[in-house]
């Protein structure tokens, strides 16, 4: 078991009093923790087949449809009724909860697209017969993963960045200050819409683009650490010993810099989550067919007969973004010597 120092017990007494951002985190992690199954929970493949006494995993392998007695050498069609009476009647199906992957178009609806709520389609349909609730759950993985990535990756440049100007200061701190005027004056959301429209985008070309600004985020606030830190006494006694730049930046400035900047990153998720949805609700994000909460509220505005498209999106998008603002407080305050932590 991990022996925590004093002040970090302190942390976390003062993390575990925040109540509404305690249950937040757990909260989020479960939902994260699903999603992340979400071949599992939603998918248009069984889990597992047994035919003939041989056990299937169609959810991790094509099979041709010769293997369960068909005569087409083609993957199979696991939803076509005849398919599935082949193989009930030399085995068993197991199925995910939701029959519908994503991108699974329902050719048996008994509305039109988009339809209502049903014992089927637990959240309805969009308006391609596509169910709601299987892009529910992909959309909030993709929207999740791309906003720790973005996250993580433009903290560690901005936090280099950041370093780099408050230990050295002088020009060095000059010209990149100047830099980041400029660079930050940009318009990002129409620079991003400009680029996605001149190639097609995906997950890591849209990630690369963003990272382009976001890692700003973090630079002032680690700056402001090290051009205080850096004429310490402890500081100035490790250079006079003759200790490496890089490892006086390590070892005993950057540990002071992260308590400002870790209460930052759930605020960093957040917003890059937001941009993520934007732009896909704009018709520049991911590729057409992806699974994005933004293309679900722009459906939701083009069908305003069929409310539970955009109610249902907003609301998922609702909680998650609420999710990750109570942890930030909590962590804010977890973070804050002011506070204390009362039994």
């Amino acid at each position: 078991m991990v022996k925590l120092s004093p002040i970090n017990q302190r942390r976390l007494a003062n993390f575990k009093a925040n109540r509404r951002g305690y249950w937040s985190l757990w909260i989020f992690l479960a939902l994260f923790t699903l999603t992340m199954f979400a071949e599992l929970i939603a998918n248009d493949r069984p889990i597992l087949v047994s035919f003939e006494h041989e056990l299937y995993v169609p959810i991790l392998v094509d099979y041709p449809e010769t293997v369960f007695g068909g005569f087409l050498e083609t993957p199979t069609e696991y939803a076509d009724p005849d398919v599935q009476d082949m193989i009930n009647a030399e085995g068993w199906i197991v199925w995910p909860m939701i029959r519908f992957s994503y991108d699974t178009v329902n050719y048996a609806l008994t509305e039109p697209a988009p339809s209502a709520p049903s014992a089927e389609n637990y959240l309805g349909t969009d308006d391609q017969g596509r169910d709601v609730a299987a892009r529910l759950i992909y959309g909030f993985r993709i929207s999740i993963l791309f906003g720790l990535t973005l996250t993580l990756v433009s903290s560690v440049i901005g936090i280099a960045a950041g370093a780099v100007q408050g230990y050295f200061g002088g020009l060095v701190d000059l010209f990149f200050q100047r830099f980041i005027e400029i660079w930050s004056g940009l318009p990002m959301l129409f620079l991003l819409i400009i680029l996605a429209s001149m190639v097609q985008p995906n997950f890591w070309l849209l990630l690369g683009i963003m990272l382009l600004f976001s890692w700003m985020g973090l630079v002032g606030v680690v700056r402001a650490e090290f051009l205080k830190t850096r004429n310490f006494d402890y500081v100035r006694a490790a250079r006079a010993l003759g200790v490496r730049n890089f490892t006086i930046m390590r070892r005993h400035i950057l540990p002071n810099a992260m308590v400002a900047t870790v209460t930052f990153l759930p605020f960093i998720t957040s917003g890059s989550i937001t941009t993520l949805t934007a732009l896909d609700f704009l018709g520049f994000g991911l590729p057409a067919g992806s699974a994005s909460l933004g293309e679900m509220l722009n459906q939701g505005k083009a069908n305003l007969h069929a409310p539970w498209l955009g109610l249902t999106s907003f609301f998922v998008i609702a909680i998650m973004l609420s999710l990750l603002v109570f942890i930030g407080e909590a962590v804010r305050d977890a973070f804050d010597p002011r506070k204390v932590f009362r039994k």
